[in-house]
């Protein structure tokens, strides 16, 4: 096939030819069987009279293309990516009838059988440029339109895109006897192609409705698989959404721009959600059919609220290329928190801001591929790399300090007027910023200039002097940057004072809230105050920096954690401890230590969840080797203590246990694990659900307790979508030379495991607890990266790229391979050096942490 890539230059070139793209009309027959469905396409447009440009269309089979009633001949016009369009008139009819390919990728039209009832079950997934793989379309976002979709399949399925489901008509059955009906969806309003969704199959659903700011009922309908139904929690989701329209509605001075709001649990999906318009699509491990962590909950909630938030920026208001992708998802995320925080549920969102959105901001930013927020988007293949905790976090993140510099009242009065002036169309950055100017009254090119167009973030420290009595003589905020990313920008922040109270609590005593900028900043108003016992600087998290504790605040902080009576102040002592280790500033044994004895105390689930994951990547990564195992082996036994301790049936103690199952390799341990699958160990309130069975058995299968026979066993009890990825972990985990050639064989050499399986058994290959087992693949990874990058589609391609680079190999001779290999590639493969510099990087940090370790 030839390339897929686009270029901006490519598609600023196709918008100059074809003016105005007024309609799609797309006839889809998805009973034509399990490899192929039938693509009729009817686009009506405007162009340059003269002029020659293609449209895209990713088929398997052309039969027929036919521009203003001429027929074009496939062979000549057709390549199986693009269809040239030759001697465009003022007004243009093309009619393009063709076969395409369901997918097994999560992108295009993805096709699924559930393995409990044998049922087909259809997705689409679009961004960033699949709707191609659909029907033929334009694939660029600023070439907007109107979409109607016409689709034949089986009677008994449910069928739903953008448009209000119509009532189903029945036509002739098909060849094997089966019942069909054709759904005739109304056109859509104006969109980009890559917010257009179907989704069909034997779906099952539940339904409400509200009434919005303007008095129009909003059918919500939240669709899932059928087997799947039992555990949907409809109410839940459905008081978040409502919770959401009301507050967005409000901020955004407009009513919701579509007909209806329906939200899909999809199977094998690859991202959290897609904001297509009025149908979007959710992971549907959201679908909780064992106990979930509160955590998990609140992402749920957030990614529910961030896809809302798109209806208005990103498909009412839509970006013209990709360069700002940035904004689009940067605003979501924001909006997301924002909205959470004002329910009663997730007060604390900020926390969960600080402690996962910007830790993945932080660690992006200080990677040698880290970019300006507003990136330089050349082609499909820079942007497909770019969704990334730049784009989301660091946006999202700064998007946070200017509302705390401008104002909320006169950020939200400027998004009013932009939604006001722009709606249904395109646009690019620059529209927002002159309504923003326009609202506060000030002028944002210098502050935009800092921010979004360089990279890389600054460090905050407190230069501190007092008298012998305590008293502050001397306050000032020194500023550095890296030598690679040197710049020094202005924050707006709050510095937090603390002491201890009478009922033994660190509380806020203080809090000054000031502009930084340059290297040096005097802070006078703290001059004469007594010395807290505490000093945290970007309190409240309001600038996007990493702050370091002065010595005093350390000894304080290390030995009080638990005793800061709000979650956001730990969360941030906690993440300055946590680039402290991972910069190789302080020991790592340092940061286990502090984690092991303070989160017993946490009670902020996503505060749990992030640092178990941080320890995990501690305990692999950054402590030094010739003390790993010990460590690692006193690690798992406090995580049982503090499982056994924790409160009944809490979310840490479910947390705790599924930490301690992954650190497990003693005999002791792992009879702990097998005695909790058997129930001869038990830890009060623990409910031993399917999901949490199936993390123990991963822990058996890796510490080699079991064999693939005792896998196959557990799957024959649970033998559904996610018991057969977690098996497919499970036997990839397994300790043996030849369960590692198995999983090897089916990721790398014949592909022929379906993106949810695949990264499963990624996943379980990488689970050893000598990586010495996997050491022979380091090799073989970068013989067949170029091979994978060539032939598999985007989303397969990164899972092996980043999957199964050989990080636990963390030598200098990993860091001189991979330097071979990207010495190696052509000009023309920039998103797959990107990929290999932020593998790479792993690995020169962690020795470098290890160096510290020592």
């Amino acid at each position: 096939m030839p390339g897929t890539n686009l270029t901006r230059s490519e598609a600023v070139e196709r918008a100059k030819a074809v003016r105005r793209v007024e309609s799609y009309h797309v006839e889809l027959d998805l009973t034509r069987g399990e490899r192929v469905f039938g693509s009729t396409t009817t686009v009506e447009f405007d162009a340059v009279a003269g002029s020659n440009t293609f449209i895209d269309a990713i088929t398997d089979s052309v039969r027929s293309v036919t521009l203003n009633g001429v027929a074009l001949d496939p062979a000549e016009v057709s390549d199986g990516v693009r269809i040239q369009l030759p001697g465009l008139e003022a007004h243009n009819v093309l009619v393009i009838d063709a076969d395409a390919r369901y997918m097994n990728t999560g992108e295009g039209l993805h096709r699924f059988v559930d393995p409990v009832d044998g049922e087909v079950y259809l997705y689409t997934q679009f961004e960033v440029p699949d709707s191609r793989r659909m029907f033929a379309v334009f694939e660029q976002p600023d070439l907007k339109a109107s979409f109607r979709f016409t689709v034949t399949a089986p009677s008994h399925w449910a069928v739903v895109s953008n448009s209000p489901t119509p009532e189903p008509q029945s036509v002739p059955s098909g060849d094997n006897g089966d019942a069909r009906s054709r759904w005739d969806f109304a056109p859509t309003p104006r969109l980009s192609s890559y917010v257009t969704a179907l989704v069909a199959g034997p779906y099952q659903s539940v339904h409400d409705e509200l009434v919005n700011s303007a008095g129009r009922t909003i059918p919500l309908g939240i669709f899932a698989r059928k087997s799947l139904m039992q555990y949907l929690d409809a109410d839940n989701i459905f008081e978040t959404t409502k919770q959401g329209f009301a507050f967005f509605e409000e901020q955004f001075g407009c009513e919701y721009p579509f007909a209806k709001y329906d939200q899909l649990f999809v199977p094998e999906f690859n991202a959290g959600a897609m904001e297509n318009a009025g149908a979007v699509t959710i992971l549907e491990s959201y679908v909780f059919r064992s106990k979930p962590t509160q955590a998990t909950v609140e992402r749920r909630a957030i990614t529910v609220l961030h896809e809302l938030a798109h209806m208005w920026f990103g498909d009412y208001v839509t970006m013209r290329w990709w360069d700002d992708l940035w904004l689009n998802e940067s605003f979501a995320e924001f909006m997301s928190h924002l909205a959470a925080v004002h329910t009663p549920e997730f007060g604390h969102a900020w926390t969960t801001f600080a402690s996962v959105e910007k830790s993945w901001a932080y660690r992006q930013d200080q990677l040698p591929t880290t970019h300006p927020i507003f990136a330089d988007i050349n082609d499909l293949a820079d942007v497909e790399v770019n969704f990334d905790g730049i784009t989301y976090a660091k946006g999202a993140s700064v998007l946070k300090q200017l509302v705390a510099w401008v104002g909320q009242e006169q950020f939200m009065a400027g998004v009013r007027a932009y939604f006001g002036k722009h709606g249904w169309g395109n646009t690019v950055l620059d529209d927002l910023i002159a309504e923003l100017e326009a609202a506060s009254g000030r002028d944002l090119s210098a502050w935009g200039g800092l921010w979004l167009e360089t990279a890389g973030v600054n460090t905050l420290a407190p230069e501190i002097e007092t008298n012998q009595d305590g008293t502050i003589t001397s306050f000032s905020i020194r500023q550095t940057a890296t030598e690679a990313q040197p710049t020094l920008r202005p924050h707006r922040l709050a510095i937090g004072f603390y002491d201890m109270s009478d009922g033994g609590r660190l509380v806020r005593v203080r809090r000054e809230e000031l502009d930084v900028e340059g290297e040096l900043t005097e802070v006078p108003a703290l001059v004469g105050a007594a010395r807290p016992a505490l000093i945290l600087l970007n309190d409240d998290d309001l600038a996007y920096a990493k702050v370091r504790l002065d010595p005093v605040s350390l000894a304080t902080a290390t030995e009080h954690l638990r005793d800061i009576a709000d979650s956001l102040p730990r969360a941030l002592v906690l993440g300055s401890a946590w680039d402290g280790a991972r910069d190789g500033e302080t020991p790592a044994r340092a940061y286990v230590e502090l984690v092991l004895a303070n989160i017993g105390a946490e009670t902020d689930s996503s505060v749990v969840q992030t640092l178990l994951r941080q320890l995990a990547t501690t305990l692999d990564f950054y402590v030094s080797p010739e003390a790993r195992e010990s460590v690692k082996l006193s690690t798992a036994e406090r995580l049982w203590t503090l499982a056994v301790d924790a409160r009944p049936g809490s979310d840490s103690q479910l947390q705790f246990v599924k930490a301690f199952s992954a650190l497990a390799s003693s005999p002791e341990h792992l009879g702990i694990v097998a005695g909790l699958i058997d129930g001869s160990v038990t830890a009060a309130g623990l409910e031993v659900d399917q999901d949490l069975r199936w993390e123990l058995v991963a822990s058996l299968a890796a510490g080699g307790r079991i064999g693939k026979d005792r896998i196959d066993e557990e799957l024959s009890h649970d033998n559904t979508s996610t018991g057969q990825c977690a098996a497919a972990l499970a036997a990839a985990a397994l300790p043996t030379a030849e369960a590692k050639a198995e999983a090897w064989r089916a990721i790398v050499e014949t592909g022929e495991l379906s993106n949810a399986v695949q990264q499963a058994a990624v996943t379980g290959f990488n689970r050893v607890h000598d990586a010495q087992l996997i050491e022979p693949y380091a090799e073989k990874y970068f013989e067949a990266v170029p091979r994978i990058v060539a032939e598999r589609t985007h989303a397969l391609a990164q899972q092996i790229v980043v999957g199964l680079y050989p990080a636990r190999q963390t030598t200098e001779a990993t860091l001189e391979r991979t330097d071979a290999f990207i010495a190696s590639l052509d000009d023309e493969q920039g998103a797959l050096r990107r990929t290999m510099l932020e593998n790479r990087d792993g690995v020169a940090r962690a020795l470098r942490a290890q160096a510290a370790d020592r």
